[in-house]
């Protein structure tokens, strides 16, 4: 039964996804969390963070990680199969048709259309992850690490794996000198 699950669910968010691995997220976790509740919001937002530091196409990880995670090294080997594998026939099959139809003012309009789409969709992640760090940091924190992310990758056009790992780093002291700060309020308060 999992395994036909994990198959379900991999070839949904293979086929379905539109645009590449970020814009399949929201499909993900549609199905990790909402549909087979393997993982709450919670957990599916960290693996994704630990995901997005890790070097390759999300979706494969994404998909390997569902996978090892029900069913181990099989399941994780079924998932990235279902996954890649429709898409990647469905690719070799229809590449000579896009060729064919590549001028046609219909498909220019249907990408066209599914565009906007995308982009509510990875509004809505963004959202989403912008609240669990207003939720973690508070509104200053939260607002400051914002500015200086989107500093380092709008203005000075840093790489995001480099800010990606500062910001891992720099969650790690914040936690370790608020938890200090907790206990020696408390401390003082006792």
């Amino acid at each position: 039964m999992e395994y036909r699950q994990l198959a379900l669910a991999m070839l949904r968010t293979g086929l379905l996804g539109f645009g590449g691995g970020p814009s399949v997220m929201p499909l993900f976790k549609h199905e990790a969390v909402n549909t087979y509740k393997w993982m709450n919001e919670d957990d599916f937002g960290e693996t994704l963070a630990i995901a997005n530091t890790l070097p390759g196409p999300i979706a494969t990880k994404m998909a390997g990680y569902l996978g090892y995670q029900r069913k181990g090294w099989l399941g994780a080997t079924w998932a990235i199969l279902w996954h890649i594998l429709p898409t990647s026939l469905a690719m070799v099959l229809l590449f000579s048709v896009v060729d064919a139809i590549s001028g046609s003012a219909v498909i220019a309009g249907m990408i066209g259309a599914v565009t906007p789409v995308i982009a509510v969709l990875l509004g809505q992640m963004a959202y989403d992850f912008g609240k669990k760090a207003i939720k973690g940091f508070g509104w200053v924190f939260g607002l400051v690490t914002f500015a200086i992310a989107f500093l380092l990758l709008q203005t000075l056009d840093v790489h995001p794996g480099f800010v990606i790992i500062a910001f891992i780093i720099y969650g790690l002291f914040h936690y370790r000198i608020v938890d200090k700060w907790r206990r020696k309020k408390e401390g003082e308060s006792a």
